[in-house]
């Protein structure tokens, strides 16, 4: 028996929805009806220093104004602490405190040169030095390489412990780390597909890590690209990106059908309505992955 498809979307409550992070809405909303599959809102609200007040109900309804339908009822990660906690112990001799502050940590990098500038040095990973207080937990990532296939760039690896280092479950403010949280909440709705931006394609190995680590499932993974600004920058709240929806724009012909063109899905000029667009979408998504398998598929024969 296939397995039922579920995806998700979920954003930041950090700001308003922009043009960057509704092509992911899209992906993700398509590939979930052209699989007829469920689609799920889950809003990632742990980093609360950065949460914007209202935003969550604003990416709400810009969603729904876009008639992007979810099923069931939305998930708030800020009401799910519990669960990170459970998991956290579940993890037990695989954890170890942490002290270093990010200075000291950029201070260890220049010390060991270029070519361990992005990896964390493991000052730690054998016993607080005399005197320190922890102030991080983080993960004694094994020594093994971690493979996934992407739906649509193909087979990628990653040597964590050799490319990342051992990295952070619970921060030194107290919040809990994307990773820990997307993974918990990813096998507790039951997420067998996810769709996300390039920018994630990074973050895989580290969470199939976790996965396998907490005996979790590991779901499909498909990486779109993001849209950048004029700069070459990701399109975010932190490069400037303007919501796309301000209440009086027609968000038909000024937000899906760009973002459907960034997706090389290439819609017609004109819609009768937003129903008309997704019935259209949905069939050119099918077509596209039926496209990609086939290319895919030939250049690997």
């Amino acid at each position: 028996m296939m397995q039922k498809y579920i995806g998700r979307f979920a954003p930041s409550p950090t700001g308003p929805l922009h043009m960057g992070s509704l092509v992911a809405a899209m992906a993700s909303y398509l590939d979930a009806k052209a699989h007829d599959g469920l689609w799920l809102l889950r809003m990632e609200d742990l980093d609360f220093d950065r949460n914007v007040k209202g935003a969550g109900q604003h990416i709400i309804h810009s969603l729904q104004r876009c008639g992007m339908h979810w099923d069931g009822d939305i998930t708030w990660q800020s009401q799910r602490q519990h669960l990170y906690e459970a998991a956290l112990k579940k993890l037990g001799g695989n954890l170890y405190p942490c002290a270093c502050s990010r200075k000291e940590i950029a201070d260890s990098r220049l010390r060991l040169g270029e070519a361990a500038s992005q990896i964390y040095p493991g000052t730690c990973r054998y016993g607080l030095a005399h005197g320190k207080i922890a102030r991080a937990w983080r993960l004694r990532v094994p020594d093994c390489t971690y493979e996934f296939h992407d739906r649509l760039v193909g087979r990628q690896t990653q040597n964590v412990a050799r490319e990342v280092g051992d990295f952070v479950l619970k921060r030194a403010d107290g919040f809990w780390a994307y990773q820990l949280a997307v993974v918990v909440d990813d096998a507790g709705q039951g997420i067998s597909h996810v769709v996300r931006g390039a920018d994630l394609i990074d973050s895989t190995a580290r969470q199939i890590c976790l996965q396998t680590l907490l005996g979790l499932p590991t779901p499909a993974y498909l990486h779109v690209p993001v849209v950048t600004n004029a700069d070459g920058e990701k399109l975010s709240k932190q490069t400037g990106a303007l919501a796309f929806d301000r209440g009086d724009n027609d968000v038909l012909h000024e937000a899906l059908i760009p973002a459907a063109q960034f997706l090389a899905l290439y819609p017609p000029a004109s819609f009768s309505n937003i129903e008309e667009f997704w019935q259209w979408a949905t069939l050119a998504w099918k077509n596209k992955l039926d496209n990609t398998t086939i290319l895919r598929e030939s250049a690997n024969a």
